[in-house]
């Protein structure tokens, strides 16, 4: 059955014109500026069925998610035909629909309520939703709380429980953990032998490779090419290797100096949470007793699963959360890529959110002028640059974020997660500007679930779980521990693809550094 026909599909972007809203169209009338149309999406053909699952690939830009807000029926095109039958659920981005100050368990009604579901119904799934997030005693905390990948569990969750006719994902597995991404690919395969159409948008090739049944290739809001991923996926490879731009040198980044940049010590954080309903709380310690020294030189990768405490520990490091217990020393300048939207003011253009940014770290004006240009040919989104961040895609925010705050050249850096939703090309620009950054004697700390990235570039990693450190030494074994202890097996008994991708990576060409040392403690979980 066709549920999915694009027939010379086009969007455009007509800047001051009804798509915009009354504060984009008032900002943009102060500041005088000409109308400009961009068309994200021009003669877009495709054909989706029943049974399918289709993989969308293509760099940080290409019009992926232009096209996911056109099938989820957020906007209508401009030119060409387009229709979409039956029930459609949509995960578009980390947080879309949600309300921050409510608790999880409230937002899974919130959100069934707007996918037209009646509260009986919601209510009715709310046990399956919640058992399938297993976010454990966080359903009733509230989301700001939340970690981002915590926040990918629930969206995902919510939309895959309801068993829509079309589920469209929008980098929402690019966040989760080895055991969730498992059984998020196993409960997408059950959609699918129940005829039901899954639209993928994500960066992980492994993932197209062994699941997705057709790719469409999107490039510069063009379709490149579409047919099955043994065909399509090794194209796209070869396209993105030639067309990364040239990159700056650098020296390798020295061996840790002694010098101590953070060191924490016996921090505990504790959060109230509700348990079952209003009236029952108890205290979840989101970080347990915990001890790091961070060295000069030094490039910690961060891992475990999502609720292990690293989204706390980095908020802990960048001192918005004070501990309840222990004591944190920072010896530096500290800047903290907590998320991909922080800091961002949606109705201005990429242009003015660098100020803005740039400003909120600390850079005065005159310098921002002075790097200007080369946040914006790092970021590669010179064609976008004046388009409000509210049409920015997930990738492309997570660009503008990175190559904002590597201007300032801090001497610590935390990346929480930002790097994510990045393609190839822009997570190897990115870590060769760690390095560049490490070889001016600096330190940063990574937060991903991108376990090449860890392996690649950190020259240690520790693996947090339930907010304790139960290892810490080099990436490889760090890495092997994890897996050991957080991947799951699949009903046949395999090794779920992700795990794979995870472990494998799909930027083949980053340069690997060995260091650090260690053996996995006894009581690491399994």
């Amino acid at each position: 059955m066709q549920l999915v026909e694009a027939i010379g599909c086009g969007v455009k972007f007509t800047m001051g014109t009804p798509r915009d809203d009354v504060q984009s169209w008032v900002y943009r009338g102060l500041r005088q500026r000409r109308q400009a149309v961009l068309w994200a999406l021009r003669d877009v053909t495709f054909v989706g069925m029943s049974g399918d699952i289709i993989g969308i690939v293509g760099a940080n830009g290409a019009g992926k998610t232009t096209l996911c807000r056109a099938l989820a029926r957020l906007i209508q095109p401009d030119a060409g035909r387009l229709t979409v039958r039956g029930t459609t659920s949509a995960l578009l981005s980390l947080g879309t629909g949600f309300n921050r100050e409510l608790t999880g368990r409230e937002n899974i009604l919130l959100n069934g309520l707007m996918l037209g579901l009646s509260r009986r119904e919601i209510t009715s799934l709310l046990p399956r939703i919640a058992e399938f997030a297993d976010i454990g005693t966080y359903l009733d905390q509230p989301l700001k709380l939340y970690s981002t990948g915590m926040k990918a569990r629930l969206g995902f969750s919510i939309g895959a429980m309801i068993e829509p006719d079309l589920l469209i994902l929008d980098e929402t597995l690019s966040t989760g953990d080895l055991d969730f991404s498992a059984r998020a690919a196993v409960w997408l395969k059950a959609l699918i032998d129940k005829a039901r159409l899954v639209i993928v948008v994500t960066h992980r090739l492994a993932f197209v490779e062994a699941h997705c049944s057709r790719v469409l290739w999107l490039d510069r809001g063009t379709v490149h090419a579409i047919g099955p991923p043994r065909e399509v996926v090794p194209e796209y490879r070869r396209f993105m290797r030639t067309r990364q731009a040239p990159l700056p040198s650098f020296e390798r980044a020295p061996a840790p100096s002694g010098r101590v940049m953070i060191g924490a010590r016996n921090v505990t954080v504790r959060f109230r949470v509700r348990a079952g309903g209003r009236r029952h709380w108890h205290t979840v310690r989101a970080l347990d007793d915990l001890t790091l020294t961070l060295e000069e030189g030094e490039i910690l990768g961060v891992i475990g699963p999502n609720g292990a405490g690293k989204s706390t520990l980095c908020r802990v490091l960048r001192g918005v959360i004070k501990p309840d217990e222990g004591c944190v020393d920072v010896n530096g300048r500290l800047v903290a890529l907590l998320a991909l939207t922080t800091g961002f003011n949606l109705q201005l253009p990429g242009r003015e959110n660098i100020f803005l940014n740039g400003l909120m770290l600390g850079m005065s004006r005159r310098y921002l002028r002075t790097v200007y240009a080369d946040v914006v040919r790092f970021s590669g989104l010179a064609r976008v640059i004046d388009e409000p961040v509210k049409h920015y895609s997930t990738g492309m925010r997570s660009r503008l974020g990175f190559s904002t705050a590597a201007m300032l050249e801090p001497d610590i850096l935390i990346i929480d997660e930002t790097l994510s939703a990045g393609d190839a090309t822009f997570r190897e620009k990115a870590a060769l500007k760690i390095r560049e950054l490490m070889a001016r004697a600096r330190a940063v700390i990574v937060v991903t679930h991108d376990l090449s990235f860890v392996e690649a570039v950190c020259t240690r990693a520790l693996c947090l779980h339930r907010g304790r450190i139960m290892f810490d030494g080099s990436p490889s074994d760090a890495i092997a521990n994890y897996r050991r202890a957080s991947t799951p097996e699949l009903p046949d008994g395999r090794i779920s693809v992700l795990d794979t991708c995870n472990a494998r990576g799909d930027n083949q060409s980053l340069p690997r550094q060995a260091g650090g040392c260690g053996a996995p403690p006894s009581d690491f979980p399994s």
